[in-house]
């Protein structure tokens, strides 16, 4: 799991400008999240991700995109 949640991490901080002080409070939060999925490394960088950015968001954009 350590390596999932470096990845997210690195790929987050790309994203989003944070301060050392709200790194580490998401990387908490992450880590408490990511705590009780069974899953490979992969499925949980994809998890982890999903997380931060909001799932309501990546739902929303993909139905907006359905052809019906």
């Amino acid at each position: 799991m350590h390596t999932a949640i470096e990845k997210v991490m690195y790929a987050y901080a790309l994203i989003a400008n944070l301060t050392p002080n709200e790194v580490k409070a998401t990387r908490e939060r992450l880590a408490a999240h990511l705590a009780g999925i069974d899953a490979d490394e992969s499925v949980l960088a994809v998890e982890g991700m999903r997380y931060l950015r909001g799932g309501e968001r990546v739902a929303k954009r993909r139905t907006a995109k359905s052809p019906l």
